[in-house]
This record gives structure tokens, C-alpha cells and sequence, in this order.
């Protein structure tokens, strides 16, 4: 919080411990398994997808435009998590490819949609069921209730960093 008269942080540490003690947290552990999970998973996915041809970015967009009609950039982004300038040069390369095109939405000449062309249909069509099947295996050792109570785990810490 900012003092009003000052500009400076009114916010006061009640937590004193020392740096020997914070290092022993336990969020830690879970922040570190956090990650490392989230590593895990970038890993093993990244190599199926590039088995298919694509980085795990353009596999990305393909995934999320598919069966849509398109979608702004800003969507876009947004959805797989890419900034929008690192998004540009995906476009450009999957335009480049054939897979992608840029449609200017009628009434709005500022911006343009990114649309997956009939070939990047036809890839969609091939590398998401693919993909979906490779990833099931990872999944495979746990049942709908372990999932789920994951699923809610994981979403509950999201909304503390949220709040």
C-alpha cells in the first residue's frame, strides 16, 4: 500500500525470520514439485510434438485455433500464453508454411484474425487426436477422481496468486 502523502510503501513486514529459516518453508517443496511437474510435462510433450513436425509454440497455436473460426492476436495470446510479439513471428512462420493465414475482420481494419488455412485443418486433424492420445498415457495410471482432485488442488493455489 502507498501512503498518500508520501508515495512511499506503508506496508510493514510482521514476518522477521531469518534466511536460514525462510529456506525451510514448507510451500517451498511444493513450489519446487510445482515446477518440476510443470517441467516434466513441457518436456515430455515438446518431444512428441516435435515427432510431428512443429515446436511445441506452433503446436500450440494450431491446437487452440482449431475447430474456431479464427481469433484475434490479443485472443490468442492470451490463450496459449505467448506474448504478442513472440506470437507475430509464430504467425509468420506458419503462414510461411501454408498452415496459417491473416483475414481482416470486417468493420475492424486495425487488426486481422489468424486463421488456420485447409492444410493447417488437416494438420489440426492429424496432431491434436495424436497428441491427446500421447498425453493420455501419462494420465493413464490415475482415475477421474485423483484427476479432479488435482484439477481443483492446483486451481485453488492459482487463485491465491490471483487474489
Amino acid at each position: 500500500m502507498i501512503d498518500g502523502t508520501t508515495g512511499e510503501s506503508t506496508m510493514l513486514f510482521s514476518y522477521t525470520a531469518t534466511p536460514k529459516a525462510t529456506t525451510q518453508e514448507p510451500f517451498l517443496a511444493v513450489l519446487r514439485e510445482l515446477a518440476q511437474a510443470y517441467h516434466a510435462f513441457s518436456a515430455y510433450s515438446a518431444t512428441h510434438v516435435r515427432q510431428l513436425g512443429l515446436t511445441p509454440a506452433q503446436f500450440d497455436v494450431i491446437a487452440t485455433l482449431g475447430n474456431t473460426q479464427g481469433m484475434p492476436l490479443s485472443q490468442l495470446a492470451q490463450k496459449t500464453l505467448i506474448t504478442k510479439g513472440t506470437l507475430t513471428g509464430i504467425i509468420d512462420r506458419l503462414e510461411e508454411k501454408g498452415l496459417v493465414r491473416r483475414e481482416v475482420p470486417v468493420g475492424d481494419r486495425r487488426s486481422f484474425l489468424a486463421v488456420l488455412t485447409p492444410a493447417g485443418e488437416t494438420l489440426f486433424a492429424q496432431v491434436f487426436p495424436a497428441h491427446i492420445d500421447y498425453l493420455r498415457r501419462a494420465f493413464a495410471e490415475g482415475d477421474e477422481g485423483e484427476l479432479e482432485q488435482v484439477r481443483r488442488t492446483l486451481r485453488a493455489l492459482r487463485g491465491r496468486f490471483q487474489e
